[in-house]
């Protein structure tokens, strides 16, 4: 029995830069990056999470999680700097877009690392939920002036490509 492949540390940082220059060049915040730990197979999210399935020559998943008045100032300064008091319809087709930048960048990056992937249209979650997997999420912690980010990852080669 083959050992189950290992995350590499090259394609996490990829994901990791990805999301920093987002927040830093269309969001207009500087970030603190916290150092990245182990969750292990599952964890709680915070009120609101984007799901992004990976597949290429990488397999698995990112998911962006964060409380709502985090949500509510990326949507602000998305939309210049307005006061967003609650997510509307267009509030949330705001954060499905932050996964969609955060996720478009991520495959730019990896593709650096030659790691070519694809990413399914992002997927929110409103509410704590526990989120499972087989395989072991690595949680990095970004603090920007909107609040907290965390992503967590789950990235392996895909044996079947």
């Amino acid at each position: 029995m083959s050992a189950a492949p290992q995350m590499n540390a090259q394609h996490v940082n990829a994901i990791k830069n990805a999301a920093v220059i987002i927040v830093n060049e269309h969001l207009g915040l500087q970030i603190e990056k916290s150092k990245p730990y182990v969750s292990g197979n599952q964890f709680i999210s915070s009120d609101i999470s984007v799901l992004m399935g990976v597949n290429g020559t990488l397999e698995g998943q990112i998911i962006c999680t964060m409380k709502e008045q985090t949500a509510l100032s990326i949507v602000g300064s998305m939309m210049g700097g307005m006061n967003v008091e609650t997510l509307d319809e267009m509030g949330w087709s705001a954060i499905q877009e932050f996964g969609n930048w955060v996720a478009g960048k991520a495959a730019s990056e990896l593709a650096k690392a030659e790691a070519v992937i694809d990413i399914s249209p992002p997927v929110i979650n409103e509410g704590k939920s526990t989120f499972r997997m087989e395989k072991t999420f690595l949680t990095i912690p970004l603090t920007s002036d909107a609040g907290e980010v965390l992503l967590h990852v789950s990235i392996t080669p895909n044996t079947d490509k």
